[in-house]
């Protein structure tokens, strides 16, 4: 019995080994939003300064796990007063609540390179469960660094009430759902 305890431990600490890390790529990833403005406007930003991880054993990724965070503070419409106003207390109130965070809870494929991606979102200090769509842009080895490169675009809708962003704002104002649009490559560590 104890050797099969001994061997079940080596393989499953075996199988962690190959698990590989590939790490976002800030220069060549975005992280977009995208609301309506008085029913009639789509408008958007940018968190400009964002963490990300993957950690997959599986070539398809269909075990990975992502994690993710953004800096509030970073936040970009190409407009300052609207930046300043979106840091506030009435929206991300960056100053207690300088990040957001995904870490996700399951990668699923859905058919050749489209995934869903379940996991845990946090902003403004709530955390809820979210899905997004994922699709796989492909794979690559960069030709500068020789390290290979994989690329996603990750897609979905959240609502603003649900993490008490601009609670006081309403609808007429300012859609509930944003819209979260994400290009991201990754490198392989």
């Amino acid at each position: 019995m104890k050797k099969a305890t001994i061997i079940a431990a080596l393989l499953i600490s075996s199988a962690a080994t190959f698990a590989q890390t590939w790490t976002v790529d800030k220069a060549h990833s975005r992280l977009g939003f995208n609301v309506t403005h008085l029913s009639v406007a789509e408008l958007g930003g940018t968190f400009n300064s964002i963490d990300a991880k993957i950690t997959s054993s599986k070539p398809d990724f269909t075990d990975a796990v992502v994690e993710l965070t953004a800096d509030i503070n970073s936040i970009n419409t190409d407009n300052d007063q609207r930046d300043t106003h979106l840091k506030g207390a009435d929206f991300f109130d960056a100053e207690k609540f300088p990040t957001l965070t995904f870490k996700s809870t399951s990668f699923k494929k859905v058919s050749d390179k489209k995934y869903k991606v379940s996991g845990n979102l946090t902003l403004k200090g709530v955390t809820k469960p979210v899905v997004l769509d994922v699709v796989l842009g492909g794979t690559t080895t960069n030709p500068m660094s020789k390290k290979p490169v994989v690329g996603f675009k990750i897609t979905g809708t959240i609502k603003r009430s649900d993490f008490g962003v601009a609670a006081g704002m309403p609808t007429a104002m300012l859609s509930d759902e944003v819209k979260l649009n994400a290009g991201t490559e990754f490198v392989k560590d």
